[in-house]
């Protein structure tokens, strides 16, 4: 967590809230908390989010916007649609990876939020929304005769291994994900 006084109270918030809801959830972390660590004032907090699941959205909001420019990167890194998905998927591999990986942040935080009505779960609706839409393009780009069906599947597998890279340990995890990606394309 970053408490420089050059990184603007907002974003030391954002920072804050970010490493501590996803290493601990959502619901353990207080609000005085979070002003405590990211060494603002609580009316700083205010100033900033009208309150906690303001700040929550504000955490997803720029998770997705991180993803998203993830996809454009691999998107314009190769112009075939399969290695497009190839990136995307050994990209979701590192991730998983990574020292502190605790699964997916919007599936964390969709167990947090039970009422699908709640602006946080539209939000996770609307970022799964994005990126079934996204795979489903790449699948039709790749000539896969369902790729609606084949972007769904790739979901599935992706939720999955966010679940299984932290629950089941991450090298076999990446090796069957990629696996399970290519055939996944494949089967046209």
């Amino acid at each position: 967590m970053s408490t420089e006084t050059s990184v603007k109270p907002r974003q030391r918030l954002l920072d804050t809230a970010a490493e501590l809801f996803y290493a601990e959830g959502i619901q353990a972390v207080g609000v005085d908390r979070l002003i405590s660590m990211a060494g603002v004032t609580k009316a700083t907090f205010y100033r900033h989010f009208h309150g906690k699941d303001e700040l929550v959205l504000a955490y997803l909001h720029t998770r997705d916007e991180d993803i998203r420019a993830r996809a454009a990167q691999a998107a314009a890194a190769a112009k075939d649609p399969a290695h497009v998905v190839e990136l995307l998927v050994a990209g979701l591999a590192e991730e998983i990876c990574e020292p502190g990986f605790r699964g997916c942040p919007f599936i964390n935080a969709a167990a947090e939020y039970p009422d699908p009505q709640h602006p946080v779960r539209q939000l996770i609706a609307a970022h799964r929304a994005w990126f079934r839409k996204t795979l489903a393009e790449l699948a039709r780009a790749c000539g896969h005769p369902t790729p609606d069906a084949a972007a769904a599947a790739l979901v599935l597998l992706r939720d999955g291994a966010m679940a299984g890279g932290y629950l089941d340990g991450q090298d076999a995890v990446r090796t069957h994900l990629r696996s399970t990606a290519r055939s996944l394309l494949r089967a046209n």
